[in-house]
């Protein structure tokens, strides 16, 4: 079995940080992420991870410096050379019967990949006594998704188009709004122990005349002077599509009329409402309705609420 001082590149004395700085030098050059055309250097990286796992563990340091385990953190055997400071010789298998398992305690080997490749998991294999650690995942790979606020609303549908060239239909979630993450599970980059995830994170874009209040919509909704007067059926737009709206005869500028279940999902599965204002759109310069209007006058004093 190879030796893990001579695979690190350090010598027996190492010290801990010694240790260390050659792990995060040889696994930052060696990373699959940075070599994936290269299967020697997977290897490689995986044997260093292993040594490192070995000599970053007291104990399992002390173990092979006295010849009872070999670089696999296997029992060294008692025939055929059974290596002390070496790199041991045979071996009974697969089996541990230290127990155990992983590296030192008090590491943590994930604060090695911190900032070396983009948010990357822990170290890859190595684990000793009950099997190997997995391997670590592919890096996580961040989308941003326009939704326009209508879709938003409805939680229509929408499509993606991953790194890969590869079109996914995603459900948006109920409650969704302005930042809302949405994790793809092996959707991201490619690594020894599977692939990494993709986070898609949702950005609502602002709606022509719809605006979000909340989990309603709002919307101003322009009616004419007769509309208003006499009352009338009209259109109005919703997120799904026109809906016909009553508007009461009397109905003033700033009246507002609630449509139920036409706003926004919430968390719940539940839905907010439509709020339409009413807006008086008097044509500009209308001699016909001027002419109607004249003599005519309304005696009341629609400020007087506000002291004026």
């Amino acid at each position: 079995m190879a030796d893990p001082y001579s695979t690190l590149g350090v010598a027996r004395s190492a010290t801990e940080k010694d240790i260390k700085s050659a792990y995060r030098k040889l696994a930052k050059e060696l990373h699959p992420d940075r070599n994936k055309d290269n299967p020697k250097a997977s290897e490689r990286f995986s044997d260093v991870t292993r040594a490192y796992d070995l000599l970053s563990d007291k104990d399992k340091r002390a173990q092979f410096d006295r010849g009872e385990i070999d670089g696999e953190g296997n029992p060294a055997s008692p025939f055929g050379g059974g290596g002390f400071g070496g790199g041991g010789g045979g071996g009974f298998g697969g089996g541990n019967p230290f127990g155990g398992g992983g590296a030192a305690e008090g590491i943590d080997l994930s604060d090695l990949f911190d900032g070396l490749f983009g948010g990357g998991r822990g170290p890859s294999p190595g684990g000793f006594g009950g099997g190997r650690r997995a391997a670590p995942k592919g890096n996580n790979v961040s989308y941003r998704l326009k939704v326009s606020l209508t879709d938003a609303a409805t939680r229509s549908p929408q499509r993606i188009t991953l790194s890969d060239g590869k079109t996914i239909d995603l459900k948006l979630p109920a409650g969704v709004e302005e930042g809302t993450q949405m994790r793809l599970a092996g959707k991201g980059e490619a690594g020894p122990g599977g692939n990494g995830d993709a986070i898609v994170t949702i950005t609502i874009e602002p709606h022509a005349f719809f605006r979000r209040d909340g989990d309603n919509l709002r919307v101003d909704l322009p009616i004419t002077l007769d509309e208003a007067v006499n009352g009338a059926k009209v259109k109005v737009p919703t997120a799904e599509g026109a809906v016909m709206l009553t508007v009461a005869s009397g109905s003033s500028s700033g009246k507002t009329l609630r449509l139920k279940d036409k706003g926004f999902s919430r968390k719940g599965g539940s839905r907010g409402d439509q709020l339409v204002t009413l807006e008086i759109d008097l044509p500009p310069a209308d001699d016909d309705l001027k002419a109607r209007l004249e003599g005519w006058r309304d005696a009341r004093n629609p400020r007087s609420r506000l002291g004026v």
